[in-house]
């Protein structure tokens, strides 16, 4: 009988079924599927309800970047729950295309956009102030916090949002102007929201 491989330590236990769901808002029981890409490791349902609990009447017209987007569920619970627009940023192409799948099959075309792309080189190219509440969440073992932190502010508006997600054991120096909201850990995350002072 041949032996099953053992687990990816770069995939959470949180995502064993294979599928992350929308928590709350129009979309809410929605399934994501979890697609196979190294690395990838969804935030659980307890977070993003816990972040969108601290974010309950901030979401309302806000523009929203998922930066390290994997199943879409941060930008996409976002705009469940009344953001007006989410940009779903993607690097690997078969997650990316999923991507697209799940927004049509939502008919979300008008409000969510997936770009498949490296996430540092399309932050690169964008307008001052484009976003007001973004996500941070890249794969663990890439180590791309603070580069991404760094870029980050131009990007967004005055009294943007942020979210961060890391290890336990991390916590990545928050952008200049930043000032912690709220924060929280589960045994394998630290997740903090942060605001700028604007």
């Amino acid at each position: 009988m041949p032996r099953l491989p053992p687990p990816s330590p770069a995939r959470s236990a949180r995502s064993g079924n294979g599928q992350v769901r929308i928590v709350g808002g129009r979309w809410r029981n929605t399934r994501l599927a979890v697609p196979d890409v190294s690395g990838l490791r969804p935030s659980g349902d307890r977070v993003r309800e816990t972040l969108f609990n601290w974010l309950t009447g901030q979401l309302a017209g806000m523009r929203v970047l998922d930066l390290f987007a994997g199943t879409g569920a941060l930008g996409l619970e976002a705009v469940s729950r009344g953001a007006a627009e989410a940009v779903l940023v993607e690097r690997d192409a078969g997650a990316a295309r999923q991507l697209v799948q799940v927004v049509e099959r939502l008919g979300a075309a008008g409000q969510v956009q997936v770009v498949q792309g490296d996430a540092l080189g399309w932050l690169a190219q964008q307008a001052e102030g484009s976003f007001d509440l973004a996500f941070v969440d890249p794969p663990f073992a890439a180590g791309l916090w603070q580069q991404v932190l760094d870029g980050l502010p131009r990007v967004l508006a005055p009294q943007a949002w942020l979210y961060v997600e890391s290890p336990l054991d991390e916590a990545p120096a928050l952008p200049s102007g930043f000032v912690l909201h709220r924060e929280g850990q589960t045994r394998e995350v630290r997740y903090r929201l942060a605001r700028a002072l604007g």
